[in-house]
């Protein structure tokens, strides 16, 4: 990973891996296998992604409390990612590190014909996590930057002004109380193909191959262009891009966990003060035995 546009220097991950406003991205520029500020291999990851387990579920714990004080403040973890660039495996061992019932979690498929009979970003505000929730997207809005770029969906007069409409949206979203979180899993072209010809040596994971993977994936130089310029163009201050090298899966796992524990941090969301008298409560239930 280049060292220039992601930063090297000892710090919060979220200042490594961030792909700084107005970056000119050329993703063959980036190791898909290195782990940038990462413990120094395997199983020191996967320990250390473990041991921020408890301290991630107090501070969900923390954030759902406080939104019952009527603090708005929410998070929304968006992942994209070549296919096998392991969407599905983050949701798995990073969110399974969170109480389920203050996930909100969505993954996005092919647009429904009321979907698509709709402006492009309904179906993603429909799906926005509530006040004191943590939200996951599965894909999400950039599909409609991505997808219909590289197959024509739209022309491209109307795909340029998506872009801008994204940014917008995100920034109605962080004045609303929203953290986003934009992580791209970066995988390597060997790499995906390693993991296709993995479910297909296995039957219990043929359920998730498709003929249309190997289809998609003769168009890989048309998804790495579309996926450069959603990154450089919709990387701002209030919403910007994480780029997290996923050719191993124990870092991916480490880094999204170390970048949701940053930000959670950072909000340091407070349990709220109680609007009873404690003491009189404490007296009640003692006096009625």
């Amino acid at each position: 990973m280049q060292g220039e546009e992601l930063g090297t220097a000892p710090g919060p991950l979220r200042e490594l891996l961030r792909i700084p406003e107005g970056t000119r991205v050329d993703l063959s520029s980036y190791a898909a296998d290195a782990t940038p500020g990462g413990p120094a291999d395997k199983a020191a990851g996967v320990l250390d992604t473990a041991r921020m387990g408890e301290r991630l579920a107090d501070l969900q714990e923390r954030l759902y409390a406080a939104s019952t004080a009527d603090d708005r403040r929410r998070v929304l973890l968006v992942l994209q990612g070549m296919d096998t660039s392991g969407k599905g495996g983050t949701v798995k061992h990073v969110i399974g590190l969170f109480n389920p019932s203050g996930c909100r979690i969505k993954a996005f498929k092919t647009p429904t014909p009321e979907e698509q009979s709709h402006f492009f970003l309904w179906r993603i505000m429909r799906e926005l996590p509530l006040p004191g929730e943590i939200g996951i997207f599965d894909r999400s809005h950039y599909e409609d930057v991505l997808i219909a770029r590289v197959h024509d969906l739209v022309p491209r007069s109307q795909l340029g002004r998506r872009y801008g409409k994204i940014n917008h949206f995100e920034q109605t979203l962080a004045d609303d109380g929203v953290t986003v979180i934009k992580c791209f899993l970066h995988i390597s072209y060997d790499q995906q193909r390693r993991r296709l010809l993995e479910r297909l040596d296995n039957p219990d994971k043929h359920w998730k191959f498709s003929t249309g993977d190997i289809t998609e994936r003769a168009l890989w130089p048309a998804y790495k262009e579309a996926y450069e310029i959603a990154l450089e163009r919709c990387s701002t201050a209030e919403a910007p891009w994480y780029l997290i090298p996923a050719d191993r899966k124990w870092y991916r796992n480490w880094a999204i966990s170390k970048l949701l524990l940053e930000h959670l941090t950072a909000l340091d969301p407070r349990y709220p003060a109680a609007d009873f008298d404690v003491e009189e409560s404490r007296r009640l239930l003692l006096q009625g035995g």
